[in-house]
């Protein structure tokens, strides 16, 4: 690392939590947020400060990376950041908020002085453990702040935009968890047919496996449905329902139908209801059965 800078994470959950991590093995002095306090406590192994408050948080912060519920949450935590954020402090927005969302937190953005990045990224818990994210990208290039926060946390930067405001990464970053949420819920109910008929699972697997239809997210969700281990969660499943919901929402704004994602928020709406919402995604298969 060329230079070392102060970053503030606000969230610290299964990815904020981890990114958090990866600043600070990379030499960045990092302070942290969370809600719930003793849910960032165990950050301080790793040399991380735990504040009480956002504003502690961002307090001589050069960058400010937010990996909240959603946009609301976002600009909440901003807002309260707000009295210690110096104009000019780079905020790299991580929060998968949607499109009308990321307008908004960019003009809190402005009215504050500070440099917007939507900034959302691919990856689960274990690439985000690894250093491992894909980061998509919108704001000023070639940002010596901004680019160390994104090699710490990620292997791969996309890049989508010089403005932030416009909201490209995040669209693109819809568009990608459109993909993902079908083949979650495509595997889950793969998986609940084959128990159904009396299918073999592995049976499945060694027909597609290396061919066209194989496919690498199968394996890795299939593996938590049939091990019982959905509870190790790796992306929640209320959380992967609040981003189908945005992903609906962009299209029905657009004038697009998704028939797969609708019915896959009933499949979300079910499983949590059945008291799987805090479980991995994966946990979407016990929405075939009645329980």
């Amino acid at each position: 690392m060329s230079e070392r800078h102060r970053i503030a994470v606000l969230g610290t959950g299964i990815m904020g939590a981890a990114m958090a991590r990866n600043l600070a093995r990379a030499g960045h002095d990092v302070t942290a947020w969370n809600r719930s306090r003793d849910k960032a406590e165990p950050l301080t192994a790793d040399g991380i400060r735990i504040t009480d408050t956002p504003a502690e948080a961002v307090d001589g912060a050069h960058a400010v990376l937010t990996m909240l519920h959603d946009g609301p949450a976002a600009a909440d935590v901003i807002t309260r950041a707000a009295p210690a954020l110096a104009p000019g402090t780079r905020w790299i927005q991580s929060t998968t908020a949607g499109i009308d969302a990321t307008t908004e937190l960019a003009a809190l953005a402005q009215r504050h002085g500070l440099v917007f990045y939507d900034a959302p990224v691919l990856g689960t818990r274990a690439p985000a453990e690894a250093g491992q994210l894909t980061v998509l990208a919108a704001g000023p290039a070639d940002d010596p702040v901004a680019d160390a926060v994104f090699d710490a946390v990620g292997a791969k930067t996309v890049r989508t935009g010089t403005d932030g405001a416009a909201g490209s990464a995040t669209r693109l970053k819809l568009v990608a968890n459109s993909w993902v949420l079908i083949l979650t819920h495509g595997i889950g109910e793969v998986l609940a047919l084959a128990q159904g008929l009396g299918v073999d699972p592995q049976d499945f697997y060694a027909l597609i496996q290396g061919g066209p239809l194989d496919a690498g997210y199968a394996h890795a969700k299939g593996a938590l449905i049939l091990d019982g281990t959905t509870a190790q969660t790796s992306f929640g499943l209320d959380t992967a329902a609040k981003d189908t919901r945005l992903v609906i929402e962009a299209a029905r704004a657009h004038g697009v139908r998704l028939d797969l994602a609708e019915a896959g928020a009933e499949r979300f709406r079910r499983a949590s209801a059945q008291g799987h919402g805090d479980e991995d995604m994966a946990a979407t298969y016990f929405a075939s059965f009645d329980e």
